[in-house]
């Protein structure tokens, strides 16, 4: 079954014209509506979200993808575009932490035990990440970007995130270290130079690499606009992306007082269905936390996380539009195995994310941003479980 955009009203045009209307109107309607009804916070940190949908979008900025490139075919383009954001995420992030507070609240980055949650949860998400074809971020742009796929994936995420908070207490318990900052045990200077060396070194691998393997440097990216369109039709470059990726986490650190989240929300929501069918989720050791016990009997629309991954969406959606991706057919059929691929996918990831603290964006990236140790485990052990997602890849119809 192939529906095509041309069946609505015969003009691509006009359905790109109405999906841009529909996008700035959810993402404006919805600003307006958290100021009045939340906090101007709220209804900026719903813009941010927004921004990093259409900057994530425009600028294919994939870390499944980045990492399935190296693997495959060792080009690191997307591994070291990834390396300069993370360093200017620190350069960022480094006055913020060491300042402590701004706008009068608290001020400070995530940084976890790394211990066996985090090696095995990260491990588990990297093959997650392959079989759902992206990531946490990647599934919720895709699905603003008129990916199918992504509504399958996202799914299992939610399912995944659930089942891991029946026992959450168990890894918690599980072997593990104190949470390591470089700043805070090596103090700012040498901190900061020893991030620096580990990000260099990753950078240079995957250029060494990449030489030996092509002879030399490849890019991939493409551009199909120049001057004031290559803004709103993109694509974007992806060192660039990542830029704008690292100054948007930055200003959400500085408004709500800690990093960029994804995956928490997607635990909410399972638990808010599981209490629409009857299902007491609030009883769970997991939801004892003060914090989460609020945000279970709060409306979805006070949870931070919540809003932000409904406006990323809308923003990626927005930027599709722009690059005119709905001036095609949308591809609703898939092969039975990519969808039962992507739906383990996603199981893996939503649990794998709660073990490990977060995703790519709550775990790696922002792990890293504010110098904690874990973040560098969770980049190894999730790597490593890439590895293996890409071998299964072929067995769930992808075709790289």
């Amino acid at each position: 079954m192939r529906i095509s955009t041309k069946q609505t009203d015969g003009n691509p045009r006009n359905v790109t014209q109405l999906i841009t209307t529909v996008a700035l109107a959810v993402l404006m309607g919805g600003t307006l509506f958290l100021y009045v009804q939340v906090s101007l916070q709220q209804a900026l940190l719903y813009i941010l979200g927004g921004i990093g949908g259409f900057v994530l979008y425009q600028a294919r900025f994939g870390f499944t993808s980045a990492w399935r490139k190296f693997i495959l075919y060792r080009q690191g383009e997307g591994i070291r575009a990834q390396m300069i954001m993370m360093l200017a995420a620190n350069l960022l992030f480094l006055p913020l932490i060491l300042k402590g507070s701004v706008f009068g609240h608290p001020i400070s980055g995530y940084v976890f035990p790394v211990g066996m949650s985090v090696l095995i949860g990260a491990f588990i998400f990297g093959i997650g990440m392959q079989l759902g074809d992206g990531c946490a971020s990647g599934t919720l742009y895709h699905i603003g970007g008129g990916d199918m796929n992504g509504l399958v994936t996202l799914i299992g995420f939610i399912a995944g995130s659930v089942i891991a908070t029946t026992h959450f207490d168990f890894w918690l318990n599980a072997p593990h270290f104190a949470p390591i900052s470089l700043i805070q045990s090596f103090g700012v200077g040498f901190g900061f130079l020893i991030q620096f060396v580990m990000l260099a070194l990753v950078y240079y691998v995957t250029i060494i690499i990449e030489k030996r393997y092509h002879g030399k440097l490849v890019s991939t990216s493409t551009v199909n606009h120049h001057g004031w369109k290559a803004i709103y039709k993109g694509p974007w470059s992806l060192v660039w992306g990542g830029i704008i990726l690292a100054v948007v986490n930055a200003l959400i650190l500085m408004i709500q007082g800690k990093p960029w989240g994804i995956t928490s929300a997607f635990a909410l929501w399972g638990a808010k269905f599981l209490q629409l069918i009857g299902t007491e989720p609030e009883q769970w050791e997991y939801w004892q936390d003060p914090t989460r016990a609020a945000s279970l009997k709060n409306p979805l629309y006070e949870d931070v996380t919540t809003v932000m991954d409904i406006s990323l969406m809308f923003g990626a959606l927005l930027a599709a539009a722009f690059a005119g991706r709905y001036a095609k057919p949308i591809q609703w059929k898939r092969p039975t195995r990519m969808t039962v691929g992507a739906l383990i996918g996603g199981v893996l990831m939503g649990y794998g994310a709660r073990l490990s603290f977060g995703c790519n964006i709550g775990a790696y990236f922002d792990g890293i941003a504010s110098f904690s140790l874990h973040g560098w485990l969770w980049f190894v052990a999730a790597f490593a479980g890439s590895i293996i997602g890409v071998k299964l890849r072929p067995y769930c119809a992808y075709k790289n």
